[in-house]
């Protein structure tokens, strides 16, 4: 199946963050309860995976990876009816990508690189301090996620969760482009020398 590129970024948008938007609108439709909310999410996470096989015949990593998160720790928290397991899967994640990329580094890698390399063009220097920033990044995110929902109450976490993450994300990653943009591969070649 082809798709336009609007319907690809709106397939992509869907997947990636269908299910905290369902989570979000059930919570408020749900008087705020945090389990009724979950299944919210865990359909709203499984519909999302399953449009993302759909119509782009895969599913990402990424979106995988925090799709069955959501399926898991929603699942546990609706089993129990403890609200406990999807308020630490923010933490768990944070802390596994966090894990993962100073891991890496610890290993001479760059799971960044690997994730990203194709589309974004950086020598391995910059790749090592992405890396590094974002680790950190993941970790500061766990422990705020920890503070915020042993702290605050359910809604307040709810809308930390979702739009709070994602807009900290994006604010981190803008602040992430001049050090790309520092050491961008430009696939120009360089202009003649002039003659002198």
């Amino acid at each position: 199946m082809r798709l336009s590129p609007q319907t690809r970024r709106a397939v992509r948008f869907v997947v990636d963050y269908g299910g905290l938007i369902t989570f979000l609108v059930g919570f408020f439709l749900s008087g705020r309860d945090l389990v009724e909310a979950t299944k919210w999410l865990i359909g709203g996470s499984a519909v999302a995976l399953v449009i993302g096989l759909i119509f782009e015949r895969r599913i990402a990593p990424l979106p995988a990876i925090s799709g069955g998160a959501a399926l898991f720790f929603g699942a546990l928290t609706v089993i129990f009816n403890d609200p406990t397991f999807v308020k630490i899967k923010p933490t768990i994640m944070n802390l596994l990508f966090a894990v993962g990329l100073l891991g890496g580094m610890a290993f001479g890698k760059s799971p960044l690189k690997l994730l990203m390399g194709s589309s974004v063009q950086l020598p391995d220097v910059a790749w090592r301090k992405l890396t590094l920033s974002y680790g950190l990044f993941f970790a500061f995110l766990a422990g705020l996620n920890e503070v915020v929902w042993r702290t605050q109450s359910d809604e307040v976490w709810v809308l930390f969760r979702m739009p709070g993450i994602l807009i900290l994300t994006l604010v981190f990653s803008f602040t992430q482009v001049p050090l790309m943009m520092k050491y961008a591969k430009s696939d120009e070649p360089p202009p003649p020398p002039t003659p002198g």
